[in-house]
């Protein structure tokens, strides 16, 4: 592999994914990408979230849009690792980031706001005023990035603005703040319609905010080994 170009830091000692970090399996880019950090730039304001929720799509499965077939509008997603692929879904921006193989990615399904000294609570109240409840008023932290399409609003992400690009460390890349998941929940995914591949089990979920994701796959009723299963950070993909 050629060595990858020298991006400059946004700051000392941020550590933004290389784009070597995404040419991997679908699913294990999307465990991998579990406790990661987004960061994307907003005038002076970095908007931060930590990813809590992910979804693998493959080429040859149904329930990708690769499987739909090559268009200019799906090219990021037959491009190498680390493209970001975005469209739009019920009205609403969502984000997802081409893995290893043509045609093979990871949708963000959700997050959860993230704060330290590059985004402080500036950068939060920002984030709410992206994206208030029905009211107009500011949501909690727990569902401001509960969706794709609620996360991208919050981190102020849009199609025209990012799709087919690349990570640009001055402006929006994912980075490594050391937070790793000490559970994975896998489940099927969600909003896959019946007859493609609606059964496959490539949706992970930080056991640890399985609350505040899209849909907790631990809530009351679901029964482990039968609707979803729980991994240590070793164990295998199912």
């Amino acid at each position: 592999m050629p060595d990858e170009p020298v991006r400059s830091l946004p700051w000392a000692h941020a550590r933004p994914l290389a784009d070597s970090f995404f040419d991997r399996d679908a699913r294990q880019l999307a465990r991998e990408l579990l406790g990661k950090v987004i960061r994307h730039r907003c005038g002076e304001l970095w908007l931060s979230a930590r990813i809590i929720e992910t979804e693998a799509y493959y080429l040859a499965e149904k329930g990708s849009h690769a499987s739909l077939g090559y268009t200019e509008k799906r090219k990021a997603l037959f491009q190498g690792g680390g493209h970001i692929y975005m469209y739009y879904a019920r009205g609403g921006d969502s984000l997802n980031f081409s893995a290893q193989g043509p045609g093979n990615a990871v949708l963000i399904k959700s997050a959860y706001p993230w704060l330290d000294r590059y985004s402080p609570d500036a950068s939060l109240t920002r984030m709410q005023a992206n994206n208030p409840d029905a009211q107009g008023r500011p949501r909690p932290l727990e569902k401001l990035c509960a969706g794709q399409t609620l996360l991208c609003r919050a981190l102020g992400l849009k199609v025209p603005d990012w799709d087919a690009r690349r990570f640009d460390s001055q402006r929006l890349f994912v980075e490594d703040v050391g937070e790793r998941p000490a559970q994975i929940v896998q489940t099927v995914r969600l909003g896959i319609p019946s007859g493609r591949d609606e059964h496959l089990p490539y949706r992970f979920v930080d056991a640890s905010f399985a609350r505040h994701c899209t849909r907790n796959p631990l809530r009351r009723g679901q029964v482990e080994g039968q609707d979803f299963y729980l991994l240590g950070p070793k164990d295998e993909h199912r």
